[in-house]
């Protein structure tokens, strides 16, 4: 029961395409604030309900935030206890595939740290394995981790970005080069009231247009929306990266129309906030018992972020063997475009606290009602 209920709400919040292919509701295009704030609605009363034993455990340790900052300034000169266990849980996507690398590594014991990874494909087995304890490091939606840090009373820290903006508009009419362009078009995607839905809106409005302009029409998942493209030659689809490059590799029709990275990096200018999708967080009771761990994690995450980008063969073969992707060859092709990433630091906290404060201005409950605190962002 807990768990039915745990993955509706987080259907209701997560990059349900993205990363996971969790469901949505399937609709007519909704008014702006009412059906976002409902979804994050349902999300945050389930949050509380599954994490009301943990808060006063978590609540504890927010009120020292900066006991893991300090430990983890110094922690360059302790040694790795190889006896800790870390246990990382993934998505399969692009998150999963920044890791493949360092996942690899673990299998033959060539990791400088003792990894556990768990690799699911619905974000509630994360949530409920941190909430519990189960995990201890979890790659999770940008707003998603800012809920769950609010509703577990700051008992979690973002540790880095791990993916930046991985979702493109598709279609066969080469006509549409602008947001502009979409007035009066219907627009297919997934997850009404997730970040794909924030942030299509927050475009729309910053290039002029309102909900009366633009169609929204929502699918369950992302093979509905690739089915949409395929059935209907004028249709237009909102999706994320990889099943992007898999839905253009099936109908040859289909292109990247716009860029959504590029038309976020266009409204902000120079200096603003970055299309943030994905972040690694970890608990703040095993980052405090941990920094050099933590450290570690960090600086292999980097290395294995780095191998993805630039050697796409190879990571594109432990991608299929993972079973994050099936064929090798698709995977090669959608990497490019999954922007895979590990910034830490300052960088980090610049890019996700602009962008959550986008998400917020939107709607307040789509980062679980008020903007993280400093203590949120973990700076080595």
């Amino acid at each position: 029961m807990m768990k039915k209920t745990w993955s509706a709400a987080m259907a209701a919040l997560m990059v349900g395409s993205l990363l996971s292919g969790c469901s949505g509701s399937k609709t007519a295009a909704p008014s702006t604030a009412a059906a976002s704030s409902e979804a994050a609605t349902e999300a945050e009363t389930t949050i509380e309900a599954f994490t009301e034993e943990e808060t006063e455990n978590s609540q504890t340790e927010a009120e020292t935030p900066g006991e893991g900052e300090g430990a983890a300034e110094s922690s360059a000169a302790q040694p790795v206890d190889t006896d800790v266990v870390v246990r990382v849980g993934s998505l399969k996507g692009p998150t999963s595939m920044g890791l493949v690398e360092l996942m690899d590594k673990a299998e033959k014991d060539e990791a400088l740290c003792n990894y556990e990874f768990t690799m699911v494909t619905a974000a509630d087995e994360l949530l409920g394995k941190m909430v519990s304890g189960d995990l201890d490091i979890a790659l999770l939606p940008a707003n998603v981790a800012s809920v769950l840090y609010n509703k577990t009373q700051g008992g979690i820290s973002v540790i880095d970005i791990n993916t930046l903006g991985v979702l493109d508009i598709v279609a066969s009419d080469s006509s549409i080069q602008s947001i502009a362009d979409l007035k009066g078009k219907t627009l297919y995607l997934t997850g009404k009231g997730t970040s794909p839905d924030y942030v299509i809106r927050y475009l729309l409005s910053e290039n002029g247009l309102s909900d009366s302009d633009v169609t929204l029409e929502y699918k369950s998942e992302p093979t509905e929306v690739a089915a949409v493209l395929k059935e209907q030659p004028d249709a237009i689809g909102l999706l994320p990266q990889p099943f992007v490059t898999a839905a253009c590799a099936q109908n040859d029709k289909l292109s990247i129309v716009l860029d959504l990275t590029k038309e976020w990096e266009a409204v902000q200018g120079e200096g603003g906030s970055r299309l943030v999708t994905g972040v690694t967080v970890v608990r703040n009771d095993f980052l405090k018992e941990n920094p050099p761990v933590i450290d570690t994690f960090l600086t292999e995450h980097a290395a294995s972020a780095a191998f993805a980008n630039e050697k796409p063969e190879e990571a594109s073969k432990l991608i299929a063997e993972a079973g994050i992707i099936e064929k090798a060859p698709v995977a090669q092709k959608a990497l490019p475009y999954c922007n895979i990433v590990c910034l830490t630091g300052e960088e980090m906290k610049s890019a996700l606290s602009g962008y959550l404060q986008v998400l917020f201005d939107q709607d307040a409950k789509s980062v679980g009602g008020k903007l993280p605190g400093d203590e949120f962002y973990y700076i080595q």
